[in-house]
C-alpha cells in the first residue's frame, strides 16, 4: 500500500483524544504493521516522545503543558521540552542555581539519572565535584559553576543554621498546590515566615521563586526568610491586645 494512502490525521485523532499513545496503538490507528511508516507521518505533526519508559509513549507538542522546567507528564509518563533524558539532565544542570546531586534531579524528572550524569560528565557536556562524599553535578562553563558552587554553599550553609535539610531546589507540582493550600490557611505573620521558610528550602533564588508561586512581594518573602535566620520571631497571640470578640458578662440572676 502507498504511504500516501496512510493518513497523519488519524495519529492526531488518537493523541488527541487519548493524550499519549504507544507505537502499537499508532500502528493500529494508521492501520500499518511498520514503525517507519507511523515516524513518517508523525513527522507532519509535532510531536515529543516521552523520556521516561524508555521513550515508548509518544503525544502532540500542542497537547503537552510544559511547566517552567519544561517537564510534563500524563499517567505518570514524562515527556520533555529538550527531548531525551539525556538533554534534558543536561540542559536542567547546566540551567541551575546551584548544580544538582544525583537524587535531587531524579526528585524533579521521575526516572533514574545516574547513567544518564555519568554518560554526560564523561562526555564533558557537564562537570562534577566532590561535595560531602557525594558528586554534584555543574555547568560544563567555568564562570557558570563558579556561581553554582557559591549558590550551594551559601545555601547549605542557611539551611545548617536552621538545621533542615538541603537540596530542594524546585518546587514539583504537588508540592506547589499543597504549599499554596497551607498558605491559605496561615494569617498575615505566619504567611511571611512560612513564605520565608520555603525559601530557605528552595536555596538560591528561592525569595523570587516562592514570591511568584504564592503572588506576593520577594521583599515579603525576604523578610520573613531573615526573621527566620535572625530568629527575631515574636512568639504570642495572633491578635492584638483587644482584638477578637467582647467578653459577654453573665447577667446575675434575680
Amino acid at each position: 500500500m502507498s504511504n500516501q494512502r496512510f493518513k497523519a490525521g488519524s495519529l492526531r485523532k488518537l493523541l488527541k483524544e487519548r493524550k499519549i499513545a504507544t507505537m502499537a496503538e499508532l500502528k493500529a490507528a494508521l492501520g500499518t504493521k511498520v514503525d517507519i511508516t507511523v515516524f513518517r507521518k508523525l513527522r507532519e505533526l509535532s510531536y515529543r516522545t516521552s523520556y521516561s519508559h524508555r521513550g515508548r509513549y509518544y503525544t502532540l507538542g500542542e497537547i503537552a503543558d510544559f511547566n517552567e522546567m519544561g517537564l510534563w507528564s500524563f499517567r505518570a509518563v514524562w515527556f520533555s521540552r529538550y527531548g531525551t533524558l539525556l538533554s534534558t539532565a543536561e540542559s536542567l544542570v547546566e540551567s541551575s542555581e546551584a548544580g544538582y546531586f544525583a537524587d535531587e534531579l531524579e526528585d524533579i524528572l521521575h526516572v533514574g539519572v545516574r547513567d544518564a550524569l555519568r554518560n554526560l560528565s564523561q562526555t564533558s557536556r557537564v562537570s562534577r565535584e566532590k561535595a560531602g562524599g557525594r558528586f554534584l553535578y555543574l555547568s560544563s562553563d567555568s564562570s557558570m559553576r563558579k556561581e553554582q558552587l557559591i549558590a550551594r554553599r551559601v545555601g547549605d550553609d542557611q539551611l545548617l543554621k536552621l538545621n533542615v535539610g538541603s537540596g530542594l531546589r524546585v518546587i514539583p507540582d504537588e508540592l506547589k498546590a499543597a504549599i499554596i493550600l497551607f498558605y491559605s490557611l496561615l494569617d498575615e505573620k505566619q504567611r511571611r515566615l512560612y513564605a520565608g521558610l520555603e525559601s530557605l528550602k528552595l536555596g538560591y533564588g528561592g525569595d523570587q521563586r516562592i514570591a511568584d508561586l504564592l503572588a506576593i512581594d520577594p521583599q515579603t518573602v525576604a523578610k520573613g526568610r531573615c526573621q527566620l535566620l535572625q530568629r527575631n520571631v515574636e512568639v504570642g497571640r495572633i491578635r492584638g491586645s483587644g482584638g477578637g470578640r467582647k467578653v459577654v458578662e453573665k447577667k446575675r440572676q434575680k
